[in-house]
């Protein structure tokens, strides 16, 4: 399985996509990057898409979560569709919003990871679940995860 995006160019995430984009709800940037699926294995049929920042580990303790997403059934995402999809449900990030919160790093340019896990069934969540509920949710059911880094910087 491989995924790509077109707001990471070359290793690295573009601005409108993080903290100096324009598109902001209460300081946390909300236009979520678009995503592409490709040769997903036999039998997928739904897809979960972990976002998170483990560069943020020093500043506050604990890996940041951007973007929680299950159920999603279809192979492309276009930008900004975390606003207003009806396809997939999205948990809670680290700023308690179940939607996507873009990369603001405080301290230095930051490497973020993009994963998405290929599955054998849905996902038994509703749209408030934590990374701790969809992490124990994805048990036995993962047939492949493809990752993507991406550098914002600061």
């Amino acid at each position: 399985m491989k995924i790509s995006s077109d707001g990471i160019i070359n290793g690295k995430i573009l601005d409108k996509y993080g903290k100096r984009g324009t598109q902001q709800k209460f300081g946390m940037p909300t236009l979520s990057l678009p995503l592409k699926i490709e040769d997903s294995p036999k039998g997928t049929v739904s897809y979960a898409v972990i976002f998170d920042d483990p560069d943020s580990v020093p500043v506050c303790g604990y890996v940041w979560i951007h973007w929680l997403v299950a159920n999603l059934r279809k192979t492309e995402l276009k930008e900004n569709e975390s606003e207003s999809s009806f396809d997939f449900i999205q948990g809670k990030n680290s700023w308690n919003d179940n939607s996507y919160g873009g990369p603001c790093p405080p301290d230095r340019p930051h490497t973020y990871r993009l994963r998405v896990y290929a599955l054998s069934s849905a996902l038994d969540l509703s749209g408030d679940f934590s990374l701790d509920q969809l992490e124990k949710a994805l048990e036995g059911k993962v047939l492949e995860v493809a990752e993507l880094t991406g550098v914002y910087d600061n």
